[in-house]
């Protein structure tokens, strides 16, 4: 196997862009690859390493923005901010439990590159809408710019946009900037024990539509537990997060407990523990350390139910996020890990369904993410060929040929 190449710097990643063009090698872009898993399996020749460009170069907490070097840890950056009681507020993901692999190892990039965002995107956005900028090399062998240090930008296009979720397969980023935000004083969770899908989907519903906003919404059911299963007694679980200062927290969640009346009384979780629940939440811990394929379904949020329905059918046990927007599905292992199941029910209910876990061979041969209509994949195809004209970076990695 060809040693991965290692870059220092960003001139060093134009370097290894260049020499890949002139030898006719393809890299797969990686930071400590602890995404690697998500996608089809690499086509690729040669690795570039991009874990040597780590250090945050920037922080203005003043000013509400940051910036690092692609490869750095996106732990070193969460621990940065909140000693300046700041924080990442789209909550990104630690991917690495789901893969069987230590927490942390994750890159800023790598967040960013895959549009990670966890329970408070329903409040604060995905990590795109904190995306103001980044430099990077394209597959011409040519480092661009886009974007700048405030949110408000019109000089060109919103290229921060389209370069989050494209797992480096547009550019390879060298440097990234995003802003943080102020970091809640203190948090409690609502919860609601018994409930079963479709009358919590209705019970985060009407608390989502209250006046007590509500940055997390996450049911789940009995199977679902995991390792919060003695936290719970074993019964499904409804969690309802309130973030703020101490007053504002208490009095919301007084307000909210009335609101969830209809659903049965409301037990409250204090900051501690609310932190460790919405953790597991966020890294969909209660899938991982087994085998199981894992899907990741975005949907209309009272649609979740009528998937996870379809999945329950084929034997697979679903995890709510985002009000019920976001259903995670394990399903049991088989050929296909269960793409057929998962993509009929989404065609039936509508959104999108991207299988983020299961063997290289199944993922070489099932959709990981949605098949593309011929419209869509033709523009996809002239975005690609914009910016990699001959295919050397991540080739495949989304979609086959592309």
């Amino acid at each position: 196997m060809t040693d991965p190449l290692k870059p220092r710097d960003a001139k060093d990643v134009e370097d290894a862009v260049v020499w890949a063009l002139s030898e006719g090698k393809t890299l797969e872009i990686a930071g400590q690859g602890s995404k690697r898993g998500i996608g089809r399996p690499s086509q690729s020749d040669i690795t570039l390493d991009l874990s040597g460009l780590s250090g945050v170069t920037l922080y203005e907490p003043e000013e509400l923005v940051l910036s690092a070097r692609a490869g750095t840890p996106i732990a070193e950056i969460e621990r940065l901010v909140a000693d300046k009681n700041q924080e990442l507020a789209f909550e990104p993901m630690d991917c690495g439990p789901l893969f069987d692999r230590a927490s942390g190892e994750g890159t800023i990039g790598g967040v960013l590159a895959a549009n990670l965002s966890g329970p408070r995107r329903i409040k604060a956005g995905a990590a795109r809408d904190h995306f103001l900028g980044f430099s990077a090399v394209s597959g011409r062998g040519e480092t661009f710019k886009s974007g700048g240090r405030v949110v408000k930008n019109v000089t060109g296009y919103d290229l921060p946009k389209l370069m989050a979720g494209s797992f480096g397969t547009l550019g390879v980023m060298t440097d990234v900037t995003l802003k943080t935000l102020p970091r809640a004083e203190t948090e409690a969770t609502l919860l609601l024990q018994g409930l079963d899908d479709r009358n919590a989907a209705q019970a985060m519903a009407d608390a989502m539509g209250s006046s007590c906003e509500v940055s997390g919404a996450a049911h789940l059911p009995a199977p679902a537990l995991g390792t919060l299963q003695g936290m719970f007694g074993g019964r499904p679980v409804t969690l309802l997060r309130l973030e703020g200062v101490a007053p504002s927290v208490s009095h919301r969640r007084d307000v909210l407990a009335a609101v969830l009346k209809p659903y049965g009384t409301a037990d409250t979780l204090g900051a501690q523990s609310s932190r460790t629940v919405w953790r597991a939440v966020r890294d969909v811990l209660p899938f991982a350390g087994d085998e199981r394929p894992v899907w990741r379904v975005s949907t209309a949020p009272m649609n979740g139910t009528a998937i996870a329905a379809a999945a329950a059918a084929a034997d697979g046990v679903c995890l709510f996020d985002w009000a019920g927007g976001l259903v995670w599905i394990a399903l049991p292992v088989s050929e296909d890990a269960g793409s057929a199941v998962i993509r009929a029910a989404v065609a039936e209910a509508g959104g999108h369904a991207t299988l983020i876990r299961a063997p290289a061979a199944i993922r070489a041969k099932v959709a990981v993410f949605d098949p593309q209509t011929d419209g869509v994949a033709a523009l996809t195809r002239r975005v690609k060929d914009s910016f990699d004209p001959k295919g050397i970076l991540n080739p495949g990695r989304m979609w086959a040929g592309v």
